[in-house]
């Protein structure tokens, strides 16, 4: 491993620990998410009131319900008797409407069997409004506070809330049937929003402002009193509390990874952390292999080696020789590169030669008669081994 690499891998690290330490010192931001989760202790969740669940409903059984109302209270129905084996209320508090149809359905049955359904939601149900015949209507303004009353409970006290509140209400209410028991006031405006509903041997209480149950606002100054007023008018008895975290609880993600996701340090680093593996992976993906030297071809020895066959004979003075080889290899030069017999050199070979090598015809005969010269001599000097070698070289070339 060269000091570049390990000097990226050094600084790829310095960056992530870095990064995790400022993520990690720096004042989280508060989470004004609207949850009412029973675990969240931010502002808008339930954990207080599930906590102090069992001193507010003191004389009542608590049950979380883990499914949804349609499949709980259709499993404790007895069709044979038309009764429900369990009564008591059910109690159900979130930001907007998260019931199905067969569960609304479910709780109509139920209450029209004398229990009590307490709904506190910003939006209720479409289908329980149209059955009960009641009007929901939203508002707008610029302000954030509202002033909350319940006559019946605290007379003429008012209870300003801002934080997590709405602007829905109740509007056009037949006051015969229905019974107001809460108020909100905005813009020096009171309108209704907690009533009482009878249907069959039981009633609704619904209710639009889910935020007076928050953490925040059972901490904060005497809002606690509010929301112990509204529930105050729950039944004694069984009390079935639905949410939808209940039964998302009980379906937890078996991915071994989902603390790590669910702390923002730790999931930057994790993906930092592959990030850097990425960039390594990168950095080395060309083959790593020792440097081959370079090996210089094999050289071409033969015309060495007739080089050096010629300065041995050169040397020797043996010059008839010399002239004996240059004859062979013109000859067997001819007969290779121009299909002629070479075995009679006469005037059918010289006009042959002149055909297809197109040289002078003087030049051809001048070279087969100092070939024929050295045939019939034993000995020669090294003026022939020149005059020979030059005539054969001037037919070659």
């Amino acid at each position: 491993m060269n000091r570049k690499l390990i000097l990226y891998i050094v600084l790829i690290g310095l960056v992530i620990g870095l990064l995790v330490y400022i993520d990690a010192s720096r004042p989280k931001p508060i989470n004004w998410d609207p949850t009412y989760a029973t675990k969240d202790k931010i502002p808008l969740g339930l954990y207080v009131f599930d906590k102090e669940a069992r001193n507010i409903f003191k004389d009542s059984e608590v049950k979380k319900l883990n499914v949804t109302p349609y499949e709980y209270f259709d499993s404790i129905y007895d069709y044979k008797t038309k009764l429900y084996t369990a009564n008591g209320s059910f109690l159900n508090i979130s930001e907007q409407n998260y019931l199905d149809r067969e569960s609304a359905m479910e709780l109509l049955y139920f209450a029209e069997h004398g229990n009590t359904i307490f709904l506190s939601m910003k939006n209720l149900p479409g289908f329980l409004l149209d059955t009960l015949n009641i009007n929901l209507k939203g508002g707008f303004s610029l302000k954030d506070t509202l002033k909350l009353s319940l006559p019946e409970k605290n007379h003429a006290k008012e209870y300003k809330f801002a934080q997590g509140v709405g602007f829905t209400y109740f509007d056009s209410l037949d006051t015969k049937n229905i019974k107001v028991l809460g108020y909100q006031e905005l813009d020096k405006e009171k309108e209704p929003n907690f009533i009482e509903v009878p249907f069959g041997n039981g009633s609704f209480l619904l209710h639009t402002q889910p935020a007076v149950f928050s953490n925040y606002h059972l901490l904060k100054d005497d809002h606690s009193e509010y929301t112990q007023a509204i529930l105050s008018y729950i039944p004694k008895g069984n009390i079935y509390w639905y949410s939808t975290y209940f039964v998302k609880r009980n379906n937890i993600s078996d991915n071994s990874l989902r603390y790590i996701l669910s702390q923002p340090a730790l999931k930057w680093a994790m993906w930092l952390g592959i990030l850097a593996f990425i960039v390594f992976a990168l950095f080395n993906a060309k083959r790593k292999q020792r440097i081959i030297p370079e090996i210089a071809p094999l050289r071409n020895t033969t015309v060495d080696f007739a080089k050096t066959i010629g300065n041995l004979y050169y040397q020797e003075s043996n010059h008839h020789t010399i002239i004996e080889k240059k004859i062979i290899y013109f000859l067997e030069h001819i007969r290779n590169e121009y299909s002629i017999d070479t075995y009679t050199l006469d005037d059918a070979f010289i006009e042959k030669m002149h055909l297809k090598t197109g040289k002078p015809v003087a030049d051809i005969e001048k070279t087969v008669s100092l070939i024929k010269q050295h045939r019939h001599q034993f000995a020669s000097t090294e003026a022939d081994v020149i005059a020979i070698n030059k005539a054969i070289e001037n037919l070659r070339s």
